[in-house]
């Protein structure tokens, strides 16, 4: 069995370097040990994922492969880093991804490929934990959860997935045309648009939970306007994808509904919510932001969260 592990890395050499020494410690105790080719792409010009693969190579126990992908935007390097691994071989049986702020628990690729075997999918994907940089993260944070992740019990049916935690039948892939749509390099959401694609076409997504990565989370995340403007963006995002790939009457009505709702329902908690705590507040502003985010989406308004310089 031959695994690729596409990994597509922005500015983040220390997160890199995390990354690439958590995945040297994989082990296999409910599978077969399968051939692993990790595959970084750089979507920095410059190379500056570079030096962090070469000091790598001489203890790394799986093949690994730098590629730059000099033009900006996630779905060009993601859709390089694909077009890489199915030219490793014809027999590439799954692809992983993972980001280069993650680190995964040594069982990850072990659970995922179990958990793809016993359910037959052809998607599987699990949680990310937060674990923060700074020690002194704020109450309000903690207290709201504002970080965690949706789990559900291993064999759970899902809708969706996205390319934090994922394993892809390959066969899956090489059915399609398009892959990670270029409309949505400098936006992101293409992996929203991919998995929900995969979905319509009958496609089997399946949620383990024992396939753990930790994301590191910085301290410029930490704050009210990161959290609000990730809500905003999210939602807008999965809107957009909705209104292009169910473009009836219905979905647009029910997302115009449920955006208008989240945003009543935000309103009616911000009085409440001063007696709460901050963390109550910033729950009922989230509420408005997801809901101008998804009105948003419906009305095609997109905003480039990429084409700032920063991480991907």
């Amino acid at each position: 069995m031959l695994v690729a592990i596409c990994v597509a890395s922005y500015c983040r050499p220390e997160g890199l370097k995390r990354l690439l020494d958590g995945l040297n410690q994989l082990n296999f105790r409910k599978c077969e040990t399968p051939e692993i080719q990790v595959i970084v792409v750089d979507n920095d010009a410059n190379g500056s994922a570079k030096a962090v693969c070469n000091n790598q190579l001489s203890q790394f126990k799986w093949s690994l492969q730098y590629s730059i992908q000099t033009t900006r935007g996630i779905s060009f390097a993601r859709n390089h880093a694909i077009a890489l691994a199915l030219s490793i071989s014809n027999h590439v049986d799954f692809i992983a991804f993972i980001d280069d702020d993650e680190v995964p628990e040594q069982s990850w690729l072990d659970e995922l490929l179990s958990t793809q075997k016993t359910y037959q999918a052809d998607v599987v994907t699990g949680p990310v934990i937060p674990q923060f940089i700074k020690s002194d993260v704020p109450n309000w944070v903690v207290k709201g959860k504002f970080f965690e992740p949706k789990r559900y019990p291993t064999g759970h049916i899902l809708k969706t997935a996205f390319t934090n935690n994922v394993l892809i039948r390959t066969q899956v892939i090489r059915q399609l045309d398009t892959i990670f749509d270029e409309s949505f390099a400098l936006t992101g959401g293409e992996d929203s648009h991919f998995f929900m694609r995969l979905y319509r076409s009958g496609h089997k997504f399946v949620w383990t939970d024992e396939a753990i990565v930790t994301e590191y989370v910085p301290q410029s995340r930490t704050n009210v306007k990161w959290v609000l403007e990730r809500g905003y963006l999210g939602w807008s995002l999965h809107s957009y994808c909705e209104r292009q790939l169910y473009p009836s009457i219905n979905v647009v009505a029910v997302r115009i509904i449920k955006g208008i709702a989240l945003i009543t329902q935000g309103l009616c908690l911000i009085f409440p919510s001063l007696f709460l705590g901050e963390h109550a507040l910033v729950k009922a502003l989230l509420h408005i932001y997801r809901g101008v985010g998804t009105l948003a989406g419906i009305l095609g308004i997109r905003y480039e969260a990429y084409k700032v310089t920063h991480g991907v």
